[in-house]
């Protein structure tokens, strides 16, 4: 199934004491129930992925089949691609996304293998911007997917700019689940990593997020020199150390470079 979003299935009224209108995140939770791994889901499969009873998921369906979210063959429910409207705007906004593309496709050139931007969403990282010239995840990614900030190059240049009260917000609500042998599960051991990413300015990732995948991040910094955002470029895994002395860093710090430059220009 897709990620399980659970929410409140109460009669509880529509807007909670604090403010929040719970019928929001349960429309939410179902569109979040769909994924890539699960883009088909009937009734059911959505009533159990979000913790809803079976006629309040189908309220929720039918709205968002009127709205144009979704669409049904009568058994089974699939979102429409207007649903992306609902990251455009963000996007948009962002600003990002146009300004790393061509320092992307640029780095990608130069080193013959995919390069990527993402920032920080809580936990996680998102994808803002992405030049994809080979297929080496057993996952498609794509702008908008999202991973473990802490298995990641990107997400552990994200988490090393955080000030420690940051740091440790979101650390006390990361499950350091192992994806692979590789993977740091030690919060411990995380903290040290991050602190020798802070050290030399990029973070190497051998095969922590899925094996056979190493891959590289440097920060993206903003005007007002934090870190907002993170590139990366990704190979298959071999001698990992020789990423660091052969063309893959300094292109990848170039990069890095010329995309906080045009970012502090734009004054983001």
């Amino acid at each position: 199934m897709g990620a399980l979003v659970t929410v409140d299935d109460t009669d509880a009224p529509a807007v909670e004491r604090d403010g929040r209108v719970q019928s929001l995140a349960k429309g939410l939770a179902v569109i979040q129930a769909f994924d890539a791994a699960h883009p088909e889901q009937t009734l059911s499969d959505v009533a159990r992925s979000t913790g809803l009873t079976r006629a309040t998921a189908r309220r929720f369906l039918l709205t968002l089949i009127d709205l144009g979210y979704m669409r049904t063959d009568g058994r089974l429910f699939r979102l429409t691609p207007q649903v992306l409207n609902l990251g455009h705007a963000y996007l948009s906004s962002l600003q990002l996304p146009e300004i790393a593309q061509p320092h992307l496709q640029e780095l990608s050139d130069q080193v013959g293998e995919s390069s990527s931007v993402a920032v920080l969403d809580g936990s996680d990282i998102v994808y803002v911007a992405r030049v994809a010239l080979k297929r080496i995840m057993t996952v498609a990614i794509t702008v908008g997917t999202r991973f473990p900030a802490y298995a990641t190059s990107m997400g552990q240049v994200l988490l090393a700019d955080l000030d420690p009260q940051e740091l440790d917000e979101v650390l006390a609500r990361t499950d350091l689940v192992p994806l692979t042998p590789q993977t740091v599960t030690s919060r411990s051991q995380l903290e040290k990593e991050l602190a020798g990413v802070r050290e030399s300015g990029y973070s190497l990732n051998d095969q922590q997020l899925e094996i056979g995948l190493v891959s590289l991040a440097a920060p993206i910094r903003g005007s007002d020199g934090r870190v907002i955002a993170a590139v990366n470029v990704s190979t298959r895994a071999g001698n990992a150390e020789q990423l660091r002395t052969e063309q893959f860093l300094p292109a990848l710090l170039r990069a890095a470079t010329a995309i906080s430059d045009d970012v502090r220009l734009a004054g983001l």
